[in-house]
Order: structure tokens, then C-alpha cells, then sequence
């Protein structure tokens, strides 16, 4: 498990490239019902399709073979699938019971693929494992019905107790750093970020957190109604690595908002957007040619230090992004994130 200072130092030098969508990867293989299930599952009473942590149990080729093609690709951090991998999302299927398995599993699987990677190619530079924690599937700061606004469907120690048996299992298989993604929410985002601090006291740890917000539309404002800057200021307290936005928007959509969080943060910035917004059937046309041109300006103008891709993105636009973070220089870190960090590192 790399530190937080050294991955910090990391970050000083190069740009480094997070992985592409798992998901759109999985749906290109139309997987089918029954091998969502697998064996361990073919009497489960209700649908599993769909369930793509699941597959870490039950097709764990297939997601090494989707790490294994990223890292060819040449990200440097991997994400582990478990975007649902929380007992709150997994309710959906009835298999609260597996969560911490499910974490554990696709830890070690994203593992055995770096391993596999290096034996490989014999690359020497780090390649990281990030563990996912994903948003659920429940919001603490929105009504669930127009008509009851006070109404809430989960609340904050609910939140917080799920990330942190989703945390056991992360850690337990061995993740280098933790990502709490996808934010639409940043209530949720403080019961995973409170979730996340209780175990890195509890087990004296130094893992490196990550945490990435959507901005859901053209209003520039989160589904729970905060700017990008107002975001950071929310989790600022967390000790962060970093701070990003992800999903929702193409690059060109997203670049307007990272230049706040650039702007703000005294943390490090990463990105992954879209590979552009979906057409009618829900699918995305943007190329990795395309993609890499209009993420160019987050780069060129210095504004991050991690970048990826999220929906719609191949190892053919991580590729690209690779080649394209290559040319670039990281953002620099302002005087007070220094002595931010050598604080914390101290």
C-alpha cells in the first residue's frame, strides 16, 4: 500500500492516467443472465443481470481481462468493480450478505492483474489499485417523493456503517488508495469520507483518498445543489489526495467546473468525463481522437493531476489519454497545499 506523501510526490512529477468505464466495457460483452449468475447463484431468486460487482464472483476472467486491457492502455490506477459493492445497493438483489466478499474479491482480482501486467511487459513504474466506493443508490439530502419533501430514504450512520464494511473489504484485499466516486450527493460523500477516516484511525493507516463529484447538468451544481467550489469546501477537512469531478458531462462540459476546483483546492485535481454526451439510444459516439482533443485544455492549461475516463470510454480513449498526458506537466501544487501535506506527512 503506497502513502499518501508518496503518492503526493508521484503526482508532483507526472500526470497520472486513471482506467475507463467498467461497465460500458462489460455491457460490449452482452453478458447474459446466467452467467451473471454462475454456478454459486443459479437458484438466487431474483434477477442478476445487471449486477456487474457480481461478476467478480462469478466471471473474475472476464473483469482481469478488463484491468488487464487498461493497463495495456496505459493507466496507471485501476478501479476495482465495486461501484455497488455497498449493502445499501446490493438490497437491489438481495445479496446484502456477500458485500464484503464482493470488495475483497475485486481487490484481488484488479491485483492479480497488475501482477500479471508486470510479469508481462516488466514494467517498473507503479501501477495502483484504487478501491471504489460508489454513491448507492439512495440519497441522504433529497426526498425520494415531490409530495413529502422531509421524506428520506437511508441516513447517515446507515450510510456510514455500509462504506465501512465496504472499507474491510477493500483493505482486506490489499488496495492501494480509496475513491469515493460519482458524488451526486456530498451528505453520502461525508458518511463515506467519516467511514473511510474511522478506519485509517482505527488501523493507523496512511492510505491515500480520492474523491470525485458529478456535476449533474448545466447548472454547474451537484445533484444536491453545490457548486464545485462549494463541494470542495465540504470535504475539505478530509485530508484528501485529491478532489475531481467524474461522469455526467463530456470534457468540454466538465472543463468550466475543474478550473473551480483548480482555482480552490489546495489538494491535488483529477478528472474523468465522459467520452461525450449519449445519443438517443444511450450510447456514446464520441471517438478517443475526439475525446483526447477536448480534454487537451484540462492539461494544457495545468489544471489536473490525475485523468481518466468514465462512461463510454475503451481502452482505445485511455490509450489516447495516455499518449495525450505524456506531453503535459502535472498541476502544481500552491504553497499552502505544500506545507498542507508536509503537515499531514509530518
Amino acid at each position: 500500500m503506497i502513502k499518501a506523501t508518496e503518492l503526493t510526490e508521484i503526482l508532483e512529477e507526472k500526470i497520472l492516467v486513471l482506467d475507463g468505464a467498467m461497465g460500458t466495457v462489460i455491457q460490449r460483452h452482452e453478458v447474459a443472465e446466467d452467467r451473471f449468475r454462475g454456478e454459486r447463484f443459479a437458484a438466487h431468486p431474483r434477477d442478476l443481470k445487471g449486477n456487474n460487482d457480481l461478476l467478480c464472483l462469478t466471471q473474475p476472467k472476464l473483469i482481469k481481462g478488463i484491468h488487464t486491457a487498461f493497463l495495456h492502455a496505459g493507466a496507471d490506477i485501476i478501479e476495482t468493480n465495486t461501484f455497488n459493492a455497498t449493502r445499501i445497493a446490493q438490497a437491489d438483489y438481495g445479496l446484502e450478505s456477500i458485500v464484503r466478499e464482493l470488495n475483497q474479491t475485486a481487490a484481488r482480482i484488479a491485483h492479480e492483474a497488475v501482477a500479471d501486467y508486470r510479469a508481462t511487459t516488466g514494467c517498473a513504474a507503479p501501477r495502483l489499485v484504487a478501491g471504489v466506493l460508489g454513491p448507492t443508490n439512495r440519497t441522504a439530502s433529497i426526498s425520494p417523493d415531490v409530495n413529502d419533501p422531509s421524506l428520506r430514504n437511508v441516513d447517515f450512520e446507515t450510510l456510514r456503517a455500509a462504506y465501512y464494511e465496504a472499507c474491510e473489504g477493500l483493505l482486506a484485499g490489499g488496495v492501494d488508495l480509496l475513491m469515493i466516486e460519482t458524488v451526486f450527493d456530498t451528505l453520502n460523500a461525508k458518511a463515506a469520507l467519516f467511514a473511510v477516516m474511522q478506519m485509517k484511525e482505527a488501523r493507523q493507516l496512511d492510505t491515500p483518498v480520492m474523491v470525485s463529484g458529478t456535476i449533474t447538468d448545466a447548472s454547474g451544481r451537484t445533484l444536491s445543489g453545490q457548486t464545485a467550489e462549494a463541494f470542495w469546501v465540504s470535504l475539505m477537512h478530509g485530508e484528501l489526495l485529491s478532489i475531481g469531478l467524474n461522469c455526467a458531462l463530456g470534457a468540454a462540459d466538465m472543463l468550466p467546473h475543474i478550473k473551480l476546483l483548480d482555482k480552490n483546492a489546495t489538494c491535488m485535481i483529477s478528472a474523468h468525463p465522459n467520452a461525450g454526451l449519449p445519443n438517443e439510444f444511450g450510447e456514446y459516439d464520441q471517438s478517443p481522437a475526439e475525446m483526447a482533443e477536448q480534454v487537451r485544455p484540462f492539461l494544457s492549461e495545468g489544471h489536473v493531476n490525475v485523468i481518466g475516463g468514465c462512461c463510454g470510454t475503451t481502452p482505445a480513449h485511455i490509450e489516447a489519454l495516455k499518449k495525450l498526458a505524456d506531453e503535459y506537466s502535472p498541476r502544481p501544487l500552491s504553497d499552502v497545499a505544500k506545507k498542507q501535506f508536509a503537515a499531514v506527512g509530518a
